[in-house]
């Protein structure tokens, strides 16, 4: 007797012969000792999910996963980020790399359905040649090929949030941004003298260029004695500080903001903490606020 005998196979047993892997083919599973009919029986009962011909998935797996082997490519550019833990913005739309000339390319939704040029139900494709084509893993691209996409395909400062946040994770080195920058036109090479790998977060990195477009002197992740290091200082003066849900969670959390906050401000510094939803959504209006605050502290003066 096997772990799967009978036609109702028990899922939790089904998903222990899963392992680390997300997708299975039809061999995988028989070398495991499911029968055929098992398999059916299991697709039946939802325990497992047909994604396409021969390959298996559980009823728990992403998403984006699904819709890569559905279509018959790979999760590339913010999709493969997401992956990595490099920083992404665009994390609705599945972005899949697929060979130049590739057949039987199915929609992401239904897998009997060829893939049609137009719609695409929310997959966008990548065709462009591999820097690793050894790189990543089976269901997703590597970091630099993801980190080329992602230039691009992506606005200027969200791709400089990407690089910057996998230098600093350490998903790619220093010496692979030749090979990134070799592999995208020439209208974005100016992009790789922004790049800064002290920033901690992405939205910190796309905050930085905002300001630095704007005009602004910044520098980032500056000590101060007395309140530890701060995202930006502007024009030498102001404190900005990129605040995200991920890190205010608990009012432990919030307590220990608000008293750097006053910390600071006994130390001369003005403060601001930005929102990532203003960061993303009203550079505009986090520019202004940041200029009228440079401006107050140079003048001492508040507007009537």
């Amino acid at each position: 007797m096997n772990q799967y005998d009978g036609l109702d196979p028990n899922p939790h047993a089904i998903s222990e012969g899963f392992g680390a892997r997300r997708i299975l083919q039809r061999h995988d599973l028989l070398a495991g000792g499911m029968t055929g009919r098992e398999i059916t029986e299991a697709v039946r009962s939802s325990s497992l999910l047909r994604v396409r011909r021969d390959n298996y998935a559980l009823p728990e797996t992403d998403r984006h996963t699904l819709e890569a082997v559905r279509v018959g490519g790979r999760l590339a550019c913010v999709s493969a980020a997401e992956e990595l833990g490099i920083f992404s913005f665009d994390s609705d739309f599945t972005h899949l790399h697929v060979p130049r000339g590739a057949s039987r390319l199915r929609s992401p939704r239904f897998r009997h359905v060829a893939l049609s040029a137009i719609p695409r139900n929310g997959v966008e494709l990548h065709w462009w040649p591999f820097i690793g084509p050894g790189d990543g893993t089976e269901y997703a691209v590597g970091a630099r090929d993801a980190l080329a996409q992602i230039i691009r395909c992506q606005p200027r400062n969200f791709a400089l949030a990407a690089l910057d946040t996998a230098l600093h994770e350490k998903a790619i080195r220093s010496s692979d941004l030749a090979d990134i920058f070799g592999h995208v036109p020439d209208k974005h090479w100016e992009l790789r003298t922004l790049i800064d790998a002290r920033a901690d977060a992405g939205q910190e990195s796309v905050l930085r260029q905002l300001v630095r477009d704007a005009g602004l002197r910044c520098q980032i992740q500056v000590a101060i004695d007395g309140v530890g290091r701060v995202d930006l200082v502007v024009e030498g003066c102001v404190v900005v500080e990129a605040d995200s849900g991920a890190h205010h969670k608990t009012w432990a959390q919030h307590v220990r903001d608000r008293t750097r906050d006053r910390l600071l401000a006994e130390r001369g510094y003005p403060s601001l903490r930005v929102l990532y939803q203003d960061i993303f959504f009203d550079p505009d209006g986090v520019i202004r606020a940041i200029e009228e605050l440079v401006r107050i502290c140079r003048t001492g003066s508040i507007r009537a």
